[in-house]
């Protein structure tokens, strides 16, 4: 006799609040390193395949790139859109993932200065959209399309800010590199010696030890590529780690507030081992911009 509904929910809920050490709910296959908090293989080897397509993308012609951010920008979108819904919150789909398309082609082609006029007009279409449904919703749902608007599609287009310079590819690669820093060394120091968690209430998995490593490994990583890559000063590239760090710490957690507040564990289960896209972005999200200002100020383009 099979177990009703509400058990493989607690089931899952347990999860969501444990981690992935609780057992698995009937149906649904037990997670083989229940320590990682995910599946590493899986995750492993479907981060090894996405590393191969921004590399592959990248050094090959850059507009392929291009086509491979608004992907992820539009699958973003539409993951919070419908995580939203969850909480009693609808967006107007329309003109959020138009935006998602839009901007980062924006950025790229006109600028940053454009961008901005771009962002501002986006949200003006927001209100005006939102204007015409229920007076009741509309606070919300604008409130929602805004926050999607300017976390996903907006920062999207910083990268293609990076991109837009000469030696733009290896601008990409020193933000996604240093950004892996910070999730590597979180996960390898807080599995070794996490004992004091950071924030319990919204992520219980994450601690100060497993902090520590990020910024240890997030600074190496910046020194090396800022000045291997970009010919730049190893200490600029520092610099660059322990901002992307916090940036990246401060994404995961924003995300982590945002899922518990609406009562998800992931925000999709398109990529196997890591949940939903918007899962792998959270810190990569937050992180781009600070790449951006710090490379822009501070390593000039050949």
């Amino acid at each position: 006799m099979s177990e009703p509904p509400t058990s493989r929910r607690a089931a899952r809920k347990a999860r969501q609040q444990t981690g992935s050490d609780a057992p698995a709910a009937p149906g649904e296959k037990a997670n083989p390193t229940p320590r990682a908090g995910r599946n590493l293989y899986a995750a492993i080897g479907t981060g090894v395949l996405l590393g191969a397509l921004v590399l592959v993308t990248l050094f090959t012609r850059k507009e392929l790139f291009i086509v491979v951010a608004v992907l992820a920008s539009l699958i973003g979108v539409y993951e919070l859109l419908r995580a939203m819904s969850h909480g009693g919150i609808h967006p107007p789909a329309v003109p959020t993932l138009v935006a998602a398309a839009v901007l980062p082609i924006v950025a790229y082609v006109w600028g940053p200065q454009t961008l901005a006029a771009a962002v501002v007009a986006a949200v003006l279409v927001l209100v005006v959209w939102c204007s015409f449904g229920s007076p009741v919703e509309a606070v919300k749902d604008l409130s929602g399309a805004i926050l999607v608007t300017l976390y996903v599609p907006t920062l999207v287009s910083f990268a293609m800010l990076l991109l837009h310079d000469s030696d733009g590819p290896k601008r990409i690669v020193t933000f996604i590199v240093v950004t892996i820093c910070s999730d590597i060394g979180g996960y390898v120091f807080g599995v070794i010696a996490g004992k004091h968690p950071m924030a319990p209430s919204v992520s219980p998995k994450k601690s100060w030890e497993g902090f520590a490593g990020s910024v240890l490994w997030c600074v190496v990583g910046g020194a090396l590529l800022v000045s291997l890559l970009l010919d730049g000063r190893w200490w600029i590239g520092a610099l660059l780690g322990a901002l992307v760090v916090l940036a990246a710490t401060i994404g995961d957690l924003c995300e982590s507030m945002i899922k518990r507040d609406l009562g998800i564990k992931d925000m999709g289960n398109l990529i196997p081992g890591h949940g939903g896209l918007m899962d792998r972005l959270d810190s990569l999200l937050l992180a781009v911009p600070v790449v951006w200002a710090v490379l822009t100020a501070f390593v000039p383009t050949p």
